[in-house]
């Protein structure tokens, strides 16, 4: 790679990994995973980087591949996730997400989620997002984004300690709820 596309890429990395991670953690669940998917998208974004820094949105191409790197993995091999009493020690803290209780309620509560209803909140409602957006990195219609955050957002509201919370924050990004 030319130097100028290996510092401008160099550049993206250093100014977005933190981002990419904390979106690979939602959609996995697994900080080591997280870290492993985003290391997995940036190496192809890197093998690509002269189509990737010429597209509109460099980190939208780059989230989709995220996203698409994330479905591959359950393509390949059936992953298994053992489920326990308590969330896993994590091995670091975002102090913008919260008590960590509640953290660990919404991420067995994501993780609960089939991959696509949990691509679809976690960038429409985390990474914020619009239908427009989601539909374009999951490569779908958006009404395929609405129906799929309808569909996550009911299950989210059903799960215990967490209703009040999924209540409010869909009020917060104007869809509605109780009032």
């Amino acid at each position: 790679m030319q130097d100028g596309l290996e510092d401008q890429f160099q550049e993206f990395v250093r100014a977005r990994w933190s981002r990419l991670v904390r979106t690979a953690y939602l959609l996995t669940g697994d900080a080591h995973h997280a870290e492993d998917l985003t290391q997995t998208a940036l190496a192809k974004a890197y093998r690509s980087w002269r189509r990737v820094a010429r597209a509109d949105n460099p980190e939208a191409y780059v989230r989709r591949m995220l996203v698409t790197c994330n479905s591959d993995r359950f393509r390949k091999r059936r992953v298994t996730e053992s489920l326990t009493a308590a969330p896993p020690e994590v091995a670091w803290r975002d102090e913008g997400a919260g008590r960590v209780e509640e953290r660990g309620v919404l991420l067995d509560a994501l993780a609960a989620l089939p991959p696509k209803q949990r691509a679809v909140v976690v960038l429409r409602y985390w990474e914020d997002l619009s239908e427009a957006e989601v539909a374009e990195v999951l490569g779908c219609s958006p009404g395929t984004v609405k129906s799929q955050a309808s569909k996550g957002l009911a299950k989210l509201r059903a799960c215990p300690g967490l209703a009040p919370a999924v209540g409010a924050s869909t009020r917060a990004a104007g869809q509605g709820g109780e009032r």
